[in-house]
């Protein structure tokens, strides 16, 4: 077995690898991180190099976030995952990063912990539906250009600048802003993720959330994940009737962020990046 630098041709099968474990992945999600940080994406490959198991992350500006670590079924307690897991901690921290993020399953804890990682919070997922009644057809949003406000509150969140994963996600979604606080519309393959989506009160929030899913056709999933930490958010998701599916731990190693969940209403990717 062999590890080296995640390629595009490795994104099909991690997609493949990914949807058998039913997580939410996106194909844009790979290409901006090998853009961003592909010293930092890697793949395990058997003696046949055909890829056997992935990690990706991506370097902010003090903190990295790691993402996507899965390792195929017939070559899982191999200690594949571990190797992958050390090399790309090194290379985050080789690139001058003090903070690493990441999300994790209860199964998969007991490794990051293993490398010094502690909870920090809860990551919830919410699913609901898009209530936009008047068309069979999405409704086109008043987006507002993308000002310093969405990396300034994102900042403020994260307690670090985030702004290219801020840049790629407003680029690729509809971005709906308020005075104190933004959200991001994207569509995804089946359902649309509402993140990165912050905002410094729970007025600013609830017209911001109602908004989005008024663009959104009924009928049409929306998802989001956001901290548990933030009650603010629990109430006003439950309020909105989106339900939890899942959750995860949101752990960190390293110096302890200037984390404020509070700001927090959507993470930027479904686990990927933050």
């Amino acid at each position: 077995m062999t590890i080296d630098t995640f390629c595009t041709g490795d994104i099909v099968p991690f997609l493949k690898l990914a949807a058998a474990e039913e997580w939410l992945a996106e194909p844009w999600e790979f290409k901006f991180l090998l853009a961003e940080f592909s010293q930092g994406c890697f793949t395990a490959r058997g003696d046949d190099a055909k890829a056997i198991g992935f990690v990706t992350s991506l370097r902010h500006e003090r903190s990295g976030w790691i993402g996507n670590l899965i390792v195929h079924p017939a070559y899982r307690g191999k200690g594949i995952g571990e190797r992958l897991f050390k090399k790309v901690i090194e290379a985050l921290f080789d690139s001058g990063v003090e903070t690493l993020w990441l999300t994790a399953s209860k199964s998969g804890m007991p490794l990051y912990q293993k490398f010094g990682f502690t909870s920090i919070d809860t990551i919830i997922r919410w699913g609901g539906s898009g209530r936009q009644r008047s068309t069979g057809q999405e409704a086109a949003a008043t987006d507002k250009a993308v000002d310093a406000l969405l990396n300034d509150i994102d900042s403020r969140a994260w307690g670090d600048r985030r702004d290219a994963l801020v840049a790629v996600t407003a680029g690729r979604g509809r971005v709906l802003q308020e005075e104190s606080g933004f959200v991001v519309v994207q569509q995804c393959e089946g359902f649309r993720q509402l993140g990165p989506f912050s905002a410094a009160g729970c007025g600013t929030a609830d017209a911001l959330l109602k908004a989005a899913l008024n663009l959104i056709p009924v009928g049409i999933r929306v998802c989001l994940d956001a901290p548990a930490s933030n009650r603010t958010a629990l109430k006003l998701f439950n309020q909105n009737r989106m339900r939890i599916s899942c959750s995860n731990e949101l752990m960190y190693a390293g110096v302890k962020p200037m984390y404020q969940s509070e700001y927090i209403y959507g993470l930027s990717t479904m686990g990927s990046c933050g």
